[in-house]
């Protein structure tokens, strides 16, 4: 098999046969507010989600059928967040809170619908050549699907650290319960409660 070829299949985003039913489903919660603007709550959830995984970056993730939007947006103000800005994609929303889906690692976590964590994202070839490694520096990386009542994979909440780390099982347990805390707030908003 030719390199070129191996190496454009390790970059695509994972086929997603889910994007219609998504894209509905965030077409109803953009309705309420929820997922197509910056969110200050969904911010400071994404700083307490980086202090509590001990990372510079942390988000709040809805994905769409081309691209990512971060909602809930944590990261240091330095090079690193400059990095990330410009890594991003231009739309409509603010600059950084957009990325391609062909890049990251929260697509997959959608597809599988399961939590993910990659201490060290260089172990595992599929995801060592991810773009956002080389552009933003991306060393580690843990995420889990936010699952509404519908049953449907909407995005994700994630962190990001510049060097390995060992989240390990405890981070999935960590990661998993605060993912359910996103959709307690969305649900309650859908019930005009939050």
């Amino acid at each position: 098999m030719n390199g070129d070829i191996l190496d454009q299949r390790l970059l695509a985003a994972p086929h997603d046969p889910d994007i219609p039913a998504r894209l509905a489903r965030l077409a109803e919660l953009a309705q309420l507010g929820v997922g197509d603007r910056p969110d200050p709550a969904f911010d400071e959830f994404a700083a307490r989600l980086a202090a509590a995984a001990n990372a510079p970056y942390a988000m709040v993730n809805f994905i769409g059928d081309e691209e990512q939007f971060f909602a809930g947006l944590y990261g240091p103000n330095s090079a690193k967040a400059d990095a990330l800005e410009a890594a991003s994609s231009a739309s409509h929303a603010a600059p950084g809170r957009t990325m391609s889906r062909e890049h990251g690692y929260c697509p997959h976590v959608v597809v599988r619908r399961k939590a993910l964590v990659l201490d060290d994202v260089c172990a595992y070839p599929r995801f060592a050549v991810n773009p956002v490694v080389n552009s933003i520096g991306v060393r580690a990386y843990m995420g889990a699907p936010l699952i509404d009542r519908t049953g449907t994979a909407i995005g994700t909440i994630c962190v990001v650290n510049t060097e390995e780390s060992n989240w390990g099982r405890s981070g999935l347990g960590m990661i998993k319960s605060m993912a359910e805390e996103v959709m307690d707030l969305i649900h309650r908003r859908e019930q005009g409660l939050g």
